[in-house]
């Protein structure tokens, strides 16, 4: 399934969902990440995140679609940076 990752979380925390989320998927722009993950990978993922994340402080929102071929997506202005994996 593909997937978009969107986070606001706490400045001492920021860091570690970062580098989390870099094993995972690829990073498009602050505080966003997508792409490919199977079922697996993605609850491996939420329980990584739900261990770094504040519940009551944080928010994480997790988009997924059913495959990157039905996902349409329209950039307008100039992209934070090429999409890309870092790690």
């Amino acid at each position: 399934m593909y997937v978009v990752v969107v986070y606001d979380v706490g400045v001492k925390r920021v860091n570690k969902v970062k580098k989390l989320l870099r094993q995972y998927l690829i990073w498009i722009q602050n505080s966003v990440f997508e792409g490919e993950l199977t079922e697996a990978e993605l609850m491996r993922l939420k329980n990584e995140i739900k261990r770094i994340v504040e519940k009551k402080e944080d928010a994480v929102h997790i988009y997924r679609i059913k495959s990157e071929k039905y996902l349409k997506k329209d950039t307008i202005g100039t992209p934070k940076a090429e999409p890309q994996n870092i790690f």
